[in-house]
């Protein structure tokens, strides 16, 4: 086996062995709470020694940091969320229409990824302080993309011209937040379906010109 192939499977396998480790750590860390959850828990779901863990994450707390990551992102791949291909595509629509309902589309895949591990999260920071500390305060990573998406929508034909590229942003931020998905889908049973169609018609209203709900 040439040197090249054997680098190349010892990569694949250490991405395999950080995939179930995250795959089992997104588990119990849901299934039990981030606190009572602890790394040797992990170890044996995966089916690693707990100092492969160690290895490859340093701590808890960097395990649930990457886990976070990976879990808006929806891979390992190192993409930001306003150069990923869902992302793109929706801005890149001919008009405010199409593009919010491309948006609200490939918003509601990530928020049902990541609606379940926010709450674990949020119980993480209120139990140990140094889990908030692992993202930076001075910019909202989420308001960045929805800004984006605001500035977008603003220059489109079926947007509204008297609101704001900053109301939109503002729009977009909270009826397409984590907690508003919760709230809707875990709390009251909505399915998927009709959260989609209900942000979607409600963001319509809001952003789009009248005549623009086709």
């Amino acid at each position: 086996m040439s040197d090249v192939k054997r680098t190349n499977r010892r990569a694949e396998k250490a991405k395999e062995t950080r995939r179930r480790i995250l795959a089992a750590a997104s588990e119990l860390f849901v299934q039990d709470g981030y606190g009572a959850t602890n790394l040797q828990d992990v170890a044996e779901k995966a089916g690693v020694a707990v100092q492969t863990i160690y290895f490859v994450f340093g701590n808890k707390r960097a395990l649930l940091k990457e886990l976070v990551d990976v879990t808006i992102a929806g891979d390992d791949e190192p993409v930001a969320t306003m150069d990923r291909p869902w992302y793109v595509a929706a801005l890149a629509a001919d008009t405010a229409q199409d593009m919010l309902r491309a948006y609200v589309a490939g918003t509601t895949s990530v928020l049902e990824r990541v609606a379940p591990i926010g709450r674990v999260l949020e119980a993480a920071v209120a139990s140990d302080p140094e889990v908030a500390a692992l993202w930076p305060h001075d910019v909202d990573p989420r308001h960045v993309v929805q800004q984006g998406a605001a500035r977008a929508l603003a220059g489109k034909p079926g947007a509204r011209a008297e609101v704001s590229v900053e109301e939109a942003a503002d729009l977009l931020y909270g009826l397409l937040s984590p907690e508003l998905y919760l709230l809707f889908v875990r709390e009251r049973g909505w399915t998927r379906e009709r959260w989609e169609q209900w942000v979607g018609e409600t963001l319509r209203a809001q952003l789009c010109t009248m005549g623009g709900n086709g």
